[in-house]
């Protein structure tokens, strides 16, 4: 889960519904590759593996604030993300080794392309990151001879998927009326209200570009962790129309 602190209430996002707008970023992006069908699977299936533990999430006893994504402990969502690639790879090969290195990548604040991304529970498990991560990439060679494609191409790809992670991540971490601006892999995204996004270099098909975030809002209150996953579960996911212009 996405959790973001929004005053009197946490808006949280389902990892799946994040991985949504991934998937629809890559489908409207216009510079791609040979592959980039495989692209958009990965974009939108990169996170399937969260969905079990989704159903049934953590929370910090302390604060009563649903566990954000960076927090779950390592062991948990090494286990899961290993299950995600897996199933990935069997619907599609290529999908399953760019999956593998973003998972791989999360460990290595995506290659140094994001060195703020920290897991807070990482360290305590070092060891089991330290395998998982070697485990990922010792099979990349192989996959990639398998697949037929380049350690160039599978790179490019790479980073092209962190983009397409991002920009969904931009739009679940912050209030797009309160101007916080940033800059994601070469591109600047600049919120100017009303849902309504600037994007410079404008990297899209269409003139504007429209996507949708569904987010759940969990007023603050101190619950049990039983009546979080219940409330949560039950909660209908507002629909958040996001529309995103040339700068």
């Amino acid at each position: 889960m996405i959790v973001r602190n929004a005053g009197d209430a946490w808006h949280v996002v389902l990892q799946t519904d994040h991985a949504d707008v991934s998937g629809g970023c890559a489908r409207e992006w216009a510079d791609t590759g040979a592959r980039h069908s495989s692209l958009v699977v990965a974009a939108e299936r990169h996170d399937d593996g969260w969905a079990v533990w989704e159903q049934s999430p953590m929370m910090d006893a302390d604060t009563g604030r649903p566990l954000n994504f960076l927090d779950v402990p390592v062991p948990a969502h090494l286990a899961f993300y290993r299950a995600g690639i897996a199933a990935i790879t069997d619907e599609d090969p290529y999908a399953g080794l760019l999956v593998s290195m973003h998972g791989a990548g999360i460990y290595r604040q995506r290659y140094g392309t994001q060195p703020e991304l920290k897991l807070s529970r990482a360290e305590e498990a070092k060891d089991l990151v330290e395998a998982f991560v070697a485990e990922q990439e010792a099979s990349h060679p192989v996959r990639r001879g398998e697949i037929g494609v380049s350690e160039e191409e599978s790179w490019a790809d790479y980073h092209r998927l962190q983009v397409y992670d991002r920009f969904s991540l931009f739009f679940c971490l912050r209030d797009l009326d309160a101007g916080e601006s940033d800059d994601i892999g070469g591109y600047r995204l600049e919120p100017i209200g009303q849902g309504r996004v600037r994007m410079d270099p404008y990297p899209f098909l269409s003139d504007t570009a429209g996507f949708t975030l569904l987010r759940r809002v969990l007023p603050k209150r101190r619950r049990t962790i039983d009546e979080l996953r219940h409330e949560l579960l039950a909660t209908t996911a507002e629909r958040l129309e996001i529309q995103v212009e040339p700068g």
